[in-house]
Order: C-alpha cells, then sequence, then structure tokens
C-alpha cells in the first residue's frame, strides 16, 4: 500500500477523472435525467412535509408551520371514528378477494396466450384484453351501473324476459362485494399479463424443444418449465401486492359503490376524501393516509423477508 492506495490499483485520481471523462461523453443523458429528478423531488419528497398535519391542530388559515402540535391526538380520534374501523375492514376484505383473483388472473392468461400459434390472433386477443386498463373508472363506473341496474339495467331485463327474478347486482352487498371483484378482474387481467408475457419470452426456447423431443405435452411443459421459469416475476409481484393491502385507489369504489353498499364499499382512500376534502378535517385524513403508508410498508418489508426465507427470491 502506498499513499492510501492499494498496490496494483489505479490511483484514485485517475479514477475520477475517468469517471468525470464519462459524465462529459454522456452529459446529454445526464440532462435527461434532471426532469424526472425535479419530478420526483416536488411532488413527491418535498410534499412529505406535509406528513406532520398528522400531529397539529391544523388550521387552513395558519398553515403548516404556525399549526400548532397536538401529538398523537389525531390518531386516538381517528380509532375512536367507526367509519374509520369500517373502512380499514372493507379495504383488508376487498383487497383479499382481489388477491386470491386478480392476482393469479393474469399468470393463467399469459399462460393461455403463450400457448397460441397463430400470432396475429394472438395480438388481437392481447389488445381486446388489456383495452378495459386505459378506460377511465368514471367510463367503467357508468357501463356497470348502466348494465347492471336492478330495474333498467339490460342484464336484469334480459333475465326478466327469460322468466328469472332480477338481481341486485349493485344495491345488495354480497351481489356487490363480487360485481367489484370480477370488474376487478376484467379491468386489470389484460395488462397484468403483459408482465409475464414478457417473462415468459426470455425464456430459452431450445428448453421446449429439448422437452418436445423427450415426448413431454404441451401442458406438462407449461407446468414443468413456463412456470419455475417466471417464478421470480411472480414472487415479485406478490410482494408488492401485499405491500398494498392496505390500499385501495379512490376512482374504483367510488365510481362503482352507493348508498345502499356503504357498510361494504366505504374503503380508506373514500374515508380520507370524505372527511379530507368534503368535511375539511384535513388532520385526521392526513393522519389516516399515514397509518395507511406505514402500514403497508411493514406489510412489504415482512412479506420481502419471508419470500427470500422460504423461496430466497425477494426484491432486494
Amino acid at each position: 500500500m502506498t499513499n492510501g492506495t492499494v498496490k496494483g490499483a489505479p490511483p484514485r485520481k485517475s479514477v475520477a477523472r475517468a469517471k468525470l471523462q464519462y459524465i462529459r461523453s454522456h452529459y446529454l443523458l445526464y440532462l435527461m435525467l434532471l426532469l424526472p429528478i425535479a419530478y420526483y423531488i416536488i411532488f413527491h419528497y418535498l410534499p412529505m412535509f406535509g406528513i406532520t398535519i398528522a400531529f397539529k391542530d391544523y388550521s387552513i388559515f395558519k398553515g403548516i408551520a404556525a399549526s400548532p402540535w397536538s401529538g398523537m391526538k389525531n390518531f386516538n380520534k381517528l380509532f375512536s371514528i367507526r367509519e374509520f374501523s369500517r373502512a380499514i375492514v372493507n379495504t383488508i376484505r376487498l383487497n383479499v378477494l382481489c388477491l386470491l383473483f386478480s392476482f393469479p388472473a393474469p399468470i393463467i392468461l399469459a399462460l393461455l396466450l403463450n400457448e397460441l400459434t397463430s400470432k396475429s390472433f394472438k395480438k388481437v386477443t392481447q389488445t381486446i384484453l388489456y383495452l378495459p386498463h386505459f378506460l377511465s373508472w368514471v367510463i367503467i363506473g357508468g357501463l356497470v351501473s348502466t348494465l347492471f341496474a336492478t330495474n333498467s339495467g339490460l342484464v336484469n331485463n334480459g333475465l326478466a324476459a327469460l322468466g328469472l327474478k332480477r338481481v341486485p347486482w349493485l344495491s345488495d352487498n354480497s351481489w356487490w362485494i363480487v360485481m367489484y371483484v370480477l370488474v376487478s378482474v376484467w379491468q386489470s387481467i389484460g395488462y397484468g399479463a403483459i408482465v409475464y408475457m414478457s417473462a415468459i419470452s426470455g425464456i430459452d426456447q431450445e428448453i421446449y424443444e429439448a422437452a418436445r423431443v423427450d415426448g413431454c405435452s404441451r401442458f406438462k411443459m407449461m407446468y414443468l418449465i413456463t412456470l419455475p421459469s417466471i417464478r421470480t416475476t411472480i414472487v415479485i409481484m406478490l410482494i408488492l401486492k401485499i405491500g398494498g393491502m392496505m390500499s385501495i385507489g379512490f376512482e374504483q369504489p367510488q365510481m362503482l359503490k352507493n348508498a345502499m353498499v356503504n357498510d361494504v364499499g366505504d374503503v380508506i382512500s373514500t374515508f380520507i376524501y370524505r372527511y379530507g376534502i368534503q368535511n375539511a378535517k384535513h388532520s385526521l385524513s392526513t393522519a389516516a393516509g399515514l397509518l395507511q403508508s406505514v402500514i403497508n410498508f411493514a406489510l412489504v418489508i415482512t412479506a420481502n423477508g419471508v419470500s427470500r426465507k422460504i423461496s430466497d427470491e425477494s426484491i432486494w
């Protein structure tokens, strides 16, 4: 070792000079990074100062900094509100059901699409299936309400014409949960399958050729080659899904629910909207959002750790 450097290793000055030269020769790429970096700083990191509202008696006239601190008062008050406890239960229930049905659906669809031999038919099918992902939940909510309304919906009118009883798809608690899960699967299955189709496309085709020579059927190749080859992708997507078990986007439940199914359709995001925007209780809604984020963070850490111990597959 000479002058703080390991013998045989390049001098620190030469390494720094090489890095600087690399940055200079690729400066356009670094300039392109400025916009996304600025976006995350302005819209994701700077607003984190607003988290302090959860620990204050926030007044819109005093501002965040001048509002007095209240400690854990907002969290204690939050858990005394019956609607918040109901929202937590509904959020977990809907997310668990979507995990059971929405998560395996794209995997199954990707496996089936991979077995199609006609490339043109495969492309058309993929396009039709992932098109719903690009529809706004306002449009989807309108379609569902129009088709499945109890008295005037096209589906119930068809059942009545066949002499069958009308079904309260959107006004009965149990049926509404069924409709929520089905619509969720329909909206996400095609786009979710793209991730697994990408993973499948990276599998070495020589493995399939060797399996065909050995007389392996297409179902066995799917089970013994395709599924194990995309296991890492499946595990990562499952961890991310578990990490969002306390979160449901605002648009889907808000567009699908109505006053008759509030007992099962009111989730944390709609609770935050109602208290924070409609009732202007900003401290309570911020506390609810912060609690939601902390639980999700704990879930993703736990799921990642358990996965690493069980299957050696993890995000980090």
